[in-house]
């Protein structure tokens, strides 16, 4: 079994151009995440995934959808090295990775501002450096003011902000979120997806995104990822060219109709295959 290689990553050619208009020989060599081939079966004979084949370059947002099952949940702890592959390689170029998981996973017994120092508290980063990053983190996620509250004052939405804020106090160059806004409202949904991109915009981490919704995926892509059921293959890669911070009117444009639409029909010949 393979788990992730932590070295800088590139191939020649095999992932999609971020410009288009760039020579091959111009074109980035590095991606910070990278799947070349691979596959996993577990124990049983499942088979959870099948020829995974593609990169994630620097400052891209790519937003990962397909039918529940198909293995979306694995990929992501397969790039995060909880979970080990046994066909193929996947690499990637940095330590410093950020998790978002279903669940805020918040310690009820710490407020608001403890719960975002934990990671840098188990890291040894000295008191007042951490205080300084979660103070920033939780400003920029929109929690100032409830630093002293506890995670049952919260609603799901200022939850999922705080575990986002967790994440950000670590400066993460790759973020991997589990469908984190999967169980809230759709309202709520729509107004943390417009933060996100808004932080994205700020911080320019590179992002793999985990989600069900294909507006959700179209939203906040800027490439497209549609996964087959299981086992889980590529179906296709669709790159969004819409800047960040995404207007939220993006959402009402033809542009997003016709993706969304693409998307839609991917998903739909991956599902009957």
């Amino acid at each position: 079994m393979s788990a992730p290689q932590h070295l800088p990553v590139g191939r020649e050619a095999g992932y999609p151009d971020p410009d288009p208009g760039r020579s091959l020989t111009e074109r980035p060599r590095h991606p910070v995440l990278s799947f070349e081939r691979a596959g996993l079966t577990f124990p049983t004979g499942t088979t959870a995934l099948k020829d995974i084949d593609f990169d994630v370059l620097p400052g891209e947002f790519v937003t990962v959808v397909g039918p529940s099952g198909c293995g979306k949940s694995t990929l992501l702890r397969v790039a995060s090295g909880l979970q080990t592959i046994t066909d193929g390689d996947v690499r990637v170029a940095t330590e410093k990775i950020g998790y978002v998981f279903q669940d805020a996973t918040l310690l009820p017994w710490r407020s608001v501002r403890r719960n975002v120092e934990l990671l840098a508290e188990i890291a040894g980063v000295p008191a007042a450096e951490r205080a300084q990053r979660a103070a920033d983190a939780i400003d920029l996620v929109g929690l100032t003011g409830f630093e002293q509250h506890y995670p049952r004052a919260l609603s799901g939405g200022m939850r999922m902000r705080v575990s986002l804020a967790r994440s950000l106090v670590r400066d993460p160059q790759l973020f991997l979120f589990d469908e984190p806004f999967g169980a809230l409202d759709e309202i709520t949904r729509e107004r943390l997806n417009d933060e996100l991109s808004s932080i994205f915009s700020l911080r320019r981490f590179t992002g793999l995104f985990i989600t069900h919704s294909v507006a959700e995926a179209v939203y906040l892509g800027t490439r497209v990822i549609v996964m087959s059921g299981r086992p889980g293959t590529i179906r296709a890669d669709i790159r969004i060219p819409e800047s960040h911070p995404r207007d939220p009117d993006f959402r009402f444009s033809k542009e997003f109709a016709e993706v969304t639409s693409q998307v839609a029909h991917h998903l739909r010949e991956g599902h009957s295959a």
